[in-house]
């Protein structure tokens, strides 16, 4: 946002000149960072276009199915793409898939059989899995959780050490009609957790020394990773750096902002197939699935993707650097690596995560007047505020916040379709926060 546009901003919204002047000294701290993101959209734009182009995408698979859906060419070409960017065998992509958790249940479903020992590598899953874990537990299934390390990383030897124990327990319960295996979970971001998010590379790491540790043991092994807020951050997915499955949500930054719902499964062929018949029937599978006219909307967001995830992560790179400078605890600060679109603050209390997301609601180009109140809400420990004013409902690639309110007291920015629409609302959060004396006098940001 160019600097006088922060003096449109200030006349149209009330931001005092302090917050005026720390947001001008945040947009010139993080230019080359910015811009530094902004190649990495444009690699994932060239991806995405040769992806198009390989697959021959014409009019015809822009159209769509009714009732079953049988012999939709656009589902199936759509299937293909998702599977040749993802590095993966073959995909699953779905309006019938409602919700991240939904995709992850999904896959999770198709890798643990009663007799097999579920194993999450990354610390605690995010609040709307814990039920489907319990689940799993109830049909039979084995669960450890590997704490995370020092600084809240995912710990690879931690992991490793963690097979070995699975391949244990899996050698005692031999004898019965399936023989075990262990499904290794793997979560990209950080849920609602101060702790980082985890690249690729990470994922990588653990992935193979949990392969050599079950090899030893002689265990099968699979690894499922969920992919959500991750997609198109790096140069590469889970599944090709030899995760077995990845999941996520059309909602999120694989559908752009246009996508109006769906889901995706993707990795190897089997395990696809598997999550497809536990989505449909037996027997079904990934033949069925109507696309209903709205399969123009998933091209087109998969297509802008790189864009709006691009203009995600410069946006909170400002946020970060915009935040630390009012003297509020950030992460990831603004100079380091993003694994994933969402950026934390610690806001510290009840009344200012509630202040904040007034601000952040205000900012909404859909119902901007109202109020966030907290809740209890479907799969969520405890109450969670909730900051949105999105076309599609709940779609966190376009600027939104979440909240749980329990200690730290941190709040989660995500999404952005506009890279000025994040600066907006931060700019407008924090006046909220100024006004109820939630921060107070302003210190510089870390550098220029």
């Amino acid at each position: 946002m160019p600097e006088s546009l922060y003096k449109v901003l200030a006349r149209t919204w009330d931001v005092p000149p302090p917050l005026v002047d720390l947001a001008v000294r945040a947009e010139r701290l993080t230019a080359g960072r910015r811009a530094y993101l902004r190649e990495l959209e444009d690699r994932a734009f060239l991806r995405v276009l040769k992806a198009f182009q390989d697959a021959g995408v014409t009019e015809g698979h822009l159209s769509g199915t009714t009732g079953y859906g049988y012999g939709d060419l656009g589902r199936e070409s759509l299937d293909r793409i998702y599977a040749s960017l993802f590095g993966a065998e073959a995909a699953l992509v779905r309006l019938q898939i409602i919700s991240g958790t939904h995709a992850v249940s999904l896959a999770l479903r198709a890798c643990v059989r009663p007799g097999d020992v579920l194993v999450s590598g990354t610390g605690r899953p995010y609040d709307t899995l814990r039920p489907q874990i319990e689940e799993l537990q109830a049909q039979g299934s084995r669960y450890l959780e590997v704490p995370l390390g020092r600084e809240g990383s995912a710990d690879p030897e931690a992991v490793a050490r963690a097979i070995g124990e699975a391949a244990i327990v899996i050698a005692a319960g031999r004898g019965s009609r399936t023989r075990g295996r262990v499904c290794l979970f793997l979560q990209r971001s950080r849920g609602y957790e101060q702790v980082p998010s985890r690249s690729v590379g990470l994922l990588e790491r653990i992935t193979a020394l949990a392969r050599e540790e079950a090899g030893a043991a002689g265990v099968e092994i699979v690894t499922v990773v969920d992919n959500c807020y991750g997609e198109f951050v790096e140069d590469r997915e889970p599944t090709a750096a030899g995760a077995d499955l990845a999941a996520g949500s059309l909602i999120k930054n694989p559908g752009g902002g246009l996508a109006p719902a769906g889901g995706y499964v993707a990795g190897r062929s089997e395990l696809v197939a598997r999550a497809a018949e536990y989505l449909t029937a037996p027997g079904l599978g990934g033949l069925a699935g109507p696309t209903m006219g709205l399969g123009r909307y998933l091209y087109q967001g998969l297509f802008l993707a790189p864009r709006a995830v691009g203009a995600a992560l410069a946006g909170a790179t400002f946020a970060a650097a915009f935040l630390e400078s009012a003297g509020l605890p950030v992460s990831p600060r603004w100079d380091e690596e993003r694994t994933d679109i969402i950026q934390s603050v610690v806001l510290g209390s009840r009344e200012a995560i509630l202040a904040f997301a007034r601000g952040i609601q205000a900012a909404a180009p859909i119902d901007s007047r109202a109020r966030p109140e907290p809740d209890r809400l479907p799969g969520y420990e405890g109450e969670v505020v909730m900051a949105a004013g999105t076309f599609v409902q709940g779609a966190s690639i376009e600027m939104s916040l979440d909240a749980p309110l329990r200690e730290p007291y941190a709040a989660y920015l995500q999404g952005g379709l506009y890279e000025s629409h994040l600066k907006v609302a931060v700019l407008l959060g924090a006046v909220e926060l100024w006004r109820e004396g939630h921060i107070g006098v302003v210190v510089a940001p870390n550098s220029e």
